[in-house]
């Protein structure tokens, strides 16, 4: 039987309380799939850790973006197509504006969220882009067995969001890295379960299973997709997103467990 593990974005920024966009919940969720995989370690045939991977000018963060009066938007402020064509938000640099705008309009045309203004998280070089340490230690002892966890990076592009493992929100055409991540589905494709974990339950694990779902999407397939339920949870204030993916995947066969129950 073939188990693999996928666990989103388990870094300090999101799972550490102090974290810059910290996920209420996140650092007991990442310490239960560590126990797992101490209990599970030798089962697992797979691990696939996704890592959050931006820069402090990027399209989704303050620096990019400035509103009527010149000032930065407020982190969690939503921007759409029609403020910047009414004029109440525009980018910091006018080079930047035709493309942002073609962006929020693609965006949109996708329909899963309204374009977000973040916190400044998981800078490449930061403490904050880094593995919550006690999920660490269990990965690396997972890796003594002479095998080596799968880092996923993602969200360098700063002319996109990538909360998806699988893909870019809107891909760009120039850059590979934005675009479907073949590897991951094939390797995902071999497993007799794909264990789903990690933060945020309304964002990065919800656009990543969905991702997988569509490019797998044949029924038993979707079948062997195990989200544990104690090892997730929704960023604050998008609770209705987290509970929309839930009944959507869970209608398409998506099962549930937790990290104490999957193969105990």
């Amino acid at each position: 039987m073939n188990v693999q593990l996928l666990v989103i974005d388990p870094q300090n920024d999101f799972c550490d309380p102090n974290g810059s966009l910290s996920v209420p919940g996140a650092d007991a969720d990442m310490r239960r799939v560590a126990a797992m995989i101490h209990r599970l370690r030798g089962r697992l045939d797979d691990i696939h850790v996704t890592l959050d991977s931006h820069r402090r000018v990027d399209i989704s963060h303050p620096l990019w973006w400035r509103d009527a009066r010149g000032r930065e938007p407020a982190p969690f402020s939503r921007i759409t197509a029609a403020d910047m064509a009414a004029g109440r938000i525009t980018t910091a640099r006018q080079e930047l504006a035709p493309r942002s705008f073609a962006y929020l309009e693609a965006l949109e045309r996708g329909g899963r969220y309204p374009h977000t203004i973040w916190p400044y998280h998981c800078l490449i070089g930061d403490a904050g882009h880094c593995v919550f340490a006690d999920l660490a230690a269990e990965l690396h002892a997972w890796e003594q067995r002479f095998v080596t966890v799968d880092f996923i990076t993602k969200g360098s592009n700063p002319w996109t969001e990538h909360f998806s493992a699988v893909q870019a929100e809107v891909p760009d055409i120039d850059d590979p890295s934005t675009q479907t991540n073949a590897a991951l589905l094939d390797t995902l494709e071999q497993a007799d379960f794909v264990l789903l974990a990690g933060e945020a339950l309304s964002h990065c694990l919800a656009n990543t299973v969905r991702d997988i779902a569509e490019r797998l999407g044949a029924p038993e397939y979707v079948a062997k997709l195990v989200l544990l339920t104690d090892a997730s949870h929704n960023v604050p204030g998008f609770d209705a997103e987290g509970e929309r993916f839930m009944r959507d995947m869970l209608a398409r066969g998506m099962k549930t467990s937790t990290t104490v129950d999957f193969l105990a």
